[in-house]
Order: structure tokens, then sequence, then C-alpha cells
């Protein structure tokens, strides 16, 4: 559970802790809202799972996909907490290896052995030439993701703009990291068929938020990531005309 503008609410992560809690998974930069996580928040979480000796798995695959003024917040750098704080990256978005499969982890050492013993059951791995394209990945750094991060600034805060103007019929905080917007709508219908709707009649894809587990309410993932400029207004358009329609 989160607040309205997708932050984790600390004191229902912890109602929600019995005897069989292994760990605590945190995905800042998040997927499917956009949000980046405070500092703080990430803190607390971290400490929660030092007292109740359970692992803090951190997924930071988007990293690099930062507005603004927001900071990215590594819980692994808390000090102390290399024992029990575990953290995951994909080379998927930073670097556009999108279904080459490939990416790393960090470990407390004593789970290296458990790792190994998960690893040697599985059938496949990532190919030679995906790994060799990594490392060079790797060396290069943020600053090949960095290249890019205008132009999805730019997509972002008219996407975020547009929805404004609909701000009747549907909730959307400015999202602060990824590329994705999460978007509540107004409406007794559901997130899977608005997206039915959306995709035959106006050719605009989303993700229904009943593939997140998302069914209180009518949710849609707004995806900006891989739009130019161009195609971000013809979409962006496609989308507004769509819900009004829909909904209105």
């Amino acid at each position: 559970d989160t607040d309205s503008n997708y932050q984790p609410c600390l004191e229902k992560i912890i109602a929600a802790i019995n005897s069989k809690t292994r760990a605590i998974v945190t995905v800042s930069p998040n997927n499917p809202t956009g949000a980046v996580y405070e500092k703080k928040i990430l803190e607390k979480i971290n400490n929660l799972c030092r007292e109740k000796e359970i692992y803090h798995i951190s997924d930071e695959a988007y990293e690099y996909f930062i507005y603004g003024n927001t900071k990215h917040f590594s819980p692994a750098s808390i000090s102390d907490s290399y024992d029990y704080t575990i953290s995951l990256y994909s080379l998927s978005k930073a670097y556009g290896f999108a279904s080459w499969r490939i990416g790393y982890m960090v470990i407390p050492k004593h789970l290296s052995l458990s790792v190994k013993k998960a690893q040697d059951t599985y059938l496949i791995c990532p190919t030679r030439i995906a790994q060799e394209a990594a490392i060079s990945a790797l060396e290069i750094g943020v600053n090949y993701a960095k290249k890019y991060l205008n132009n999805i600034e730019y997509v972002r805060d008219k996407i975020y703009s547009e929805l404004r103007e609909i701000n009747d019929i549907c909730t959307a905080p400015l999202t602060m990291g990824a590329f994705y917007f999460l978007v509540k709508l107004n409406t007794n219908l559901s997130g899977l068929e608005i997206s039915e709707k959306l995709i035959s009649k106006y050719k605009i894809a989303v993700i229904p938020g009943e593939t997140f587990g998302m069914n209180d309410s009518c949710y849609l993932r707004i995806g900006y990531g891989s739009l130019n400029n161009e195609m971000a207004d013809i979409g962006t358009k496609r989308l507004i005309k769509g819900l009004k329609e829909i909904i209105i």
C-alpha cells in the first residue's frame, strides 16, 4: 500500500509482517508508478529489516531514470546494511538491453553459496555476446543513459500537462523516475475494459492496473520511454481523445 503519491506506507508494511516474512522488496524508481522513494522512507524500511532480521531486496533497474532535482538512493549504501541488503540491477532499461535477459545483483557474502546452488539448476543463461556487450555497457556507465533523459523528460512533461487537462476523470501524480504514469480513472469500468477500447478503437496500448494486482479501482499504466517528440504528440492526442469518449 502507498500514499497518494505512491510512496510506501511504513505502518502498513509493519502490519503485514508475520512469522513467514523473509524479506521486504522495494522497487525505486518504481514500475508501474514512476515514483522515486524518498531516502528517509528507504532508510526506515532498511532499518525495519535489520530489526526483524529479514532481507531488504532493493530493485533498482531504473536507477538512472531520474528527473529534476530528485535523487536516487540505494539502501545498500546505508552503513552496516551489507549483511541483509540485496540490490538488483538490469541492463534492459539503462542500456537498452531489453530481451537480452541480462542483469546483476549485489548480495551479502554469506548468500553466495545458496545463490550458486540455485543458479546451478538453471538450464539457460545470457549468451556470450550479451555478456560481452554488458561488460562494455557497464564500462561506459551512466553517461549512456543520460543522453536520452532530456527527451524522455520532455515527453513526460507533455503527457502530464495533457493529463492535467482532464483531471475531472483521472488522477496522475507527476512521476519523478522511470518512464511510466499510473493513472487512476474515475469510472466504473475496469482497467482491462478501458485498455481494450483504447487499443481497438484508438490504437493506443496501455497496461491495465489488474496486471499489477490493482483491482480496487480503475488504473492504467502509461509508458513513454521509447517515444520521440512526434510520436508523443500523436499518442497523447489519441489517448486523451479516447479517455474522454470512453469515460464521459
